[in-house]
């Protein structure tokens, strides 16, 4: 009897088999031999080591446990859909319906029934043993020496803040920049003030959220010191500004952190010390209708003690302005006085506008605070 079938009706699966195989290959390799995939669209001005973090290139302990089983598991599933993509080719070819033949019947088969449930059951119990391994190292308590710092997200930047712990003497706070020493586990307890925000820099820990009302923890050991800066970005959609709101992780020496604590100990120099264009822009900021001390706080000026914005005590010693998205220098600076919702459209900086000797002036007091 004649088959109604073509002879060589197996062909297209065949080929769709292979595109399927080039494929997913392709998007595997681009998954795990590029950079990291670009968080968010960036200006200009915008960091550029903040758009290049990617999970593929670990810099700390937990980090290293997460790709690892990440690496683990992709690999098992590549195995696992080779070969069953290579059955169901050798499948499709080998017992293909040939022309006046009547294929033959087969009804059960007790060793490969057993073979493809002990396998997938084997990789099952191989993935949970390397699952608690890495849980072990991420989600455990921080032992030994720790360093513990509070990130709290706003809309649309992140404050850290550093209690008084050993070697911490005095309340740190800053915004956008978290320091830490290299080797040193670092705890963090993250908050938000007004909406859910997401808290992630992809080559040093995972995503934890950032819930009003409520305390997340994460830790991290970083373990590179060259490359400087990691870039972290808010991973839940928190308003109009969501992907520009940005921060980096900044790995230091040991030697290095202990002088920032410091030199961040410091207070800012008295106005009435003050002299020149600088001194101008001192009167300018406590000015209360330029409303800056409303919502900013510089230690040791006693007019300035806002909450509601970042404090600004050593705001001339960070790289970045506005949540990350602009250099920290003068005509970035005056751009963001002048005119701040055309710059981060939605922020909560909403002020005078201001004439140019007056943002003058307030650039050079603001650019002094090291």
């Amino acid at each position: 009897m004649k088959s109604a079938l073509p002879s060589r009706w197996w062909v297209p699966f065949v080929v769709l088999t292979v595109i399927t195989i080039v494929a997913v290959g392709g998007l595997l390799w681009a998954t795990v031999a590029q950079p990291g995939p670009t968080l968010a669209a960036c200006p200009p001005a915008c960091p550029y080591t903040f758009n290049q973090p990617s999970t593929s290139l670990p810099a700390s302990t937990e980090q290293i446990a997460a790709n690892a089983l990440y690496t683990l598991i992709l690999i098992l599933a590549v195995i696992v859909f080779v070969v069953v993509e290579g059955l169901i080719i050798f499948t499709i070819y080998r017992f293909r319906n040939r022309p006046a033949e009547m294929a033959v019947q087969t009804h059960g088969n007790t060793k490969l029934e057993i073979a493809w449930t002990a396998a997938p059951a084997l990789i099952l119990v191989v993935i949970m043993a390397y699952s608690l391994q890495a849980m072990t190292i991420i989600r455990g308590p921080a032992t030994g020496n720790v360093i513990r710092v509070k990130a709290i997200g706003h809309q649309y930047w992140w404050e850290f803040q550093y209690p008084i712990q050993n070697g911490i003497e005095k309340e740190i706070l800053t915004a956008s920049e978290l320091v830490v020493p290299q080797g040193v586990t670092v705890e963090v307890a993250i908050e938000s003030v007004d909406v859910e925000h997401g808290f992630w820099a992809p080559e040093l820990f995972g995503k934890v959220d950032a819930i009003p009302g409520y305390t997340t923890r994460l830790k991290f050991t970083p373990l590179q010191v060259g490359k400087g800066e990691y870039g972290g970005q808010c991973t839940q959609y928190c308003g109009t500004q969501h992907a520009q709101m940005r921060f980096s992780v900044i790995v230091v020496t040991a030697a290095e952190f202990e002088a920032w604590i410091q030199a961040q100990n410091t207070p800012a120099a008295a106005v009435e010390t003050l002299t020149g264009d600088v001194a101008a822009g001192a009167a300018a900021f406590i000015d209360p209708q330029n409303a800056c001390i409303a919502c900013h706080q510089i230690d040791g000026v006693p007019q300035a003690v806002g909450k509601v914005g970042p404090n600004l005590t050593h705001v001339g010693s960070r790289a970045y302005l506005a949540g990350g998205i602009l250099a920290n220098n003068p005509e970035n600076l005056a751009h963001w006085l002048r005119n701040p919702q055309g710059v981060k459209p939605g922020n909560l900086m909403k002020i005078r506008e201001l004439d140019d000797q007056t943002v003058s002036n307030l650039v050079a007091y603001l650019s002094s605070l090291k």
